[in-house]
């Protein structure tokens, strides 16, 4: 799956933490960094989300606190 194709099936936009302010959603994928607007942690819902499940990412809350690459400790901040 590449980020495109992440973005639309993405359920970042049904989170409570979600703020739109207009970035890119996929927060998750490597091409991603986390979000520059979003500053308070509300709850997630990315273990729900198909995105998560079909590229076997394992962690939560992407948007605040980066993609899977960095919290699995394989990439810098972004």
């Amino acid at each position: 799956m590449d980020w495109s194709q992440a973005q639309e099936a993405c359920i970042c936009r049904m989170c409570p933490t979600f703020y739109d302010c207009g970035e890119k959603i996929g927060y998750c994928m490597p091409e991603a960094h986390k979000s520059q607007c979003i500053r308070v942690e509300r709850g997630c819902i990315c273990p729900g989300c198909p995105v998560q499940e079909e590229m076997k990412f394992k962690h939560e809350l992407y948007c605040t606190r980066g993609n899977e690459l960095k919290l699995a400790g394989h990439q810098e901040d972004r």
